[in-house]
């Protein structure tokens, strides 16, 4: 089961449908299969081999999606970094990843030279750019596919457990974590994921994010599977965004919250210029509360969210259930289970908070060369999330908080999202994250950080809040303003960063 039968599957009976469009170019199944069949080849002259890593540090470009495929076509195994990461950190995951080659861009070699000295696997004509010419110990990208055959590689046999991708958690304390995906999980991304969207070959995907983390695949492999035409922006904002939908007709779009969220406060967001969405869908984190609701006044019957983790478990709240499940992150696509357990890992009763479990189909293969995390993740078959929820007698699932994110104050449990859902009711306020910080009290007490859309001072504001949560415990004890969160490079907003600044401001 080679990933790469779907393009060539395409390429060879819909030769003439749009495959991908990216800024101004546009491709056919057949031409975009000639391109990734010229890489492949290039791959295979330079040296690369079945198994071997393929390390791509770039944003969202044409010669990124071109390696995804020609990797799939070759047996190689594709490791998308971010790149925001610098130094020893990412010096550490090319390491671990065992990375044999290297594909970037000029403006990154500044932050690669201090470190290739270190990286002795990879050999010195192994490193490529995809814009620059005459870079002392780089070569240009076009000498990959220069002089090759466009013919569909052939001879290499390829399991559907072999690798196909690794890609590393965001790593809250040291070294990340490399989750290996294989040929077939890849295939089932795109079989089941398809059919939960609803996506057909005339559909039109679009996709403003980067597409080096995992979400961006839900979409991604459902688009080529089915044979649809897959547009693709360099990167997200919020006016392109929109022209882009209107003008191409799109259909299913996936976003990240904070994507969202700027996409609601846009003049341009209404049902006129987006009417051709069948599918809008979140992906990364929670969206809160009101942010649905708002979502489904002025866009209905669009939004689709999916919880999960890259490791290999999902729910997904088909927009058919939005309205009567509002709250929910779904259920589980069929071929996976969900259970609710106890630090004991006993199941617990529908209503009753607990760590959500999971299994099925798109399991993990494991952490690279981490047989011992890999071991304490899946046990018996079932992925342990390490996130809080519960299920409603119908079986639907409530995502409490991240169990990393949880508030312990005064030996009660405090969620951030309760909170984060109600800060989002003001209409003052754009985006708020919680979390918990030191208290010579009560051990932790909850803050609130905030992005605002209009005026109120943090203190008025901070009065609104804790007139309006449920608990005590749930009162805020301050409100700081910023003018943006930080994030990583999907958009999601980083609260181990937040705390971090707050902590070492507070110790100045």
């Amino acid at each position: 089961m080679n990933l790469a039968v779907i393009l060539n599957h395409h390429a060879l009976y819909r030769p003439d449908h749009l495959a991908v469009v990216y800024g101004d170019q546009r491709f056919t199944y057949a031409e975009f299969n000639r391109r990734v069949n010229r890489v492949a080849h290039g791959l295979l002259r330079a040296g690369l081999r079945q198994g071997d890593k393929v390390a791509t540090i770039l944003p969202n470009t044409l010669e990124l999606l071109e390696i995804y495929w020609a990797a799939a076509k070759i047996g190689a195994v594709v490791v998308p970094l971010s790149n925001l990461l610098r130094g020893q950190g990412l010096a550490r995951l090319l390491n671990d990843s065992d990375t044999a080659l290297v594909v970037t861009d000029r403006a990154f070699v500044e932050h690669l030279e201090p470190l290739r000295a270190e990286l002795p696997q990879i050999g010195s004509t192994r490193w490529y750019l995809i814009d620059a010419d005459e870079v002392p110990g780089y070569r240009h990208y076009r000498e990959l596919v220069t002089d090759v055959s466009d013919a569909n590689p052939t001879g290499i046999v390829i399991h559907p457990d072999d690798p196909y991708n690794i890609i590393y958690s965001s790593g809250t304390t040291g070294l990340p974590k490399g989750i290996v995906l294989t040929h077939r999980i890849r295939v089932l991304y795109g079989l089941v994921f398809g059919a939960a969207y609803r996506i057909t070959p005339e559909s039109v995907i679009l996709h403003t994010g980067s597409i080096i983390f995992n979400g961006s695949f839900l979409t991604f492999m459902p688009a080529f599977y089915m044979g649809a035409t897959y547009i693709l922006h360099h990167h997200f904002e919020v006016g392109s965004t929109i022209r882009t939908i209107q003008r191409e007709r799109v259909t299913h779009i996936k976003m990240v919250p904070a994507q969202i969220v700027q996409l609601l406060q846009s003049a341009n967001f209404n049902e006129e210029t987006l009417g051709s969405l069948e599918m809008l869908g979140s992906v990364g984190a929670p969206l809160h509360l009101p942010h649905k609701a708002l979502l489904q006044a002025k866009l209905p019957g669009r939004l689709i969210e999916l919880y999960g983790l890259t490791e290999g478990f999902m729910t997904i709240l088909d927009k058919y259930d939005l309205d009567r499940k509002l709250g929910s992150v779904g259920v589980p696509p069929p071929l996976m289970e969900l259970r609710i357990v106890d630090d004991q890992g006993v199941d617990v009763p529908p209503g009753t908070v607990g760590e959500i479990v999971g299994n099925g189909p798109l399991l993990m293969a494991g952490y690279y060369k981490r047989p011992d995390l890999t071991a304490q993740a899946i046990r018996d078959g079932w992925l342990f999330s390490g996130d809080l929820g519960y299920v409603d007698a119908d079986g639907f699932l409530y995502l409490v908080d991240r169990k990393k994110d949880l508030i312990i104050s005064g030996g009660v449990n405090v969620y951030p999202r309760d909170i984060e859902d109600i800060i989002l009711q003001h209409d003052a306020v754009a985006e708020a994250a919680v979390i918990g910080v030191p208290d010579d009290k009560w051990g932790e007490c909850p803050i609130a950080l905030v992005r605002l859309k209009g005026e109120i001072a943090p203190s008025l504001l901070m009065e609104w809040i804790n007139a309006r949560v449920e608990a005590r415990y749930q009162r805020v004890r301050e409100v700081l303003v910023l003018t943006e969160f930080p994030r990583n490079a999907a958009g999601k907003t980083l609260k181990r960063v937040l705390r971090a600044d707050y902590l070492s401001a507070q110790s100045e």
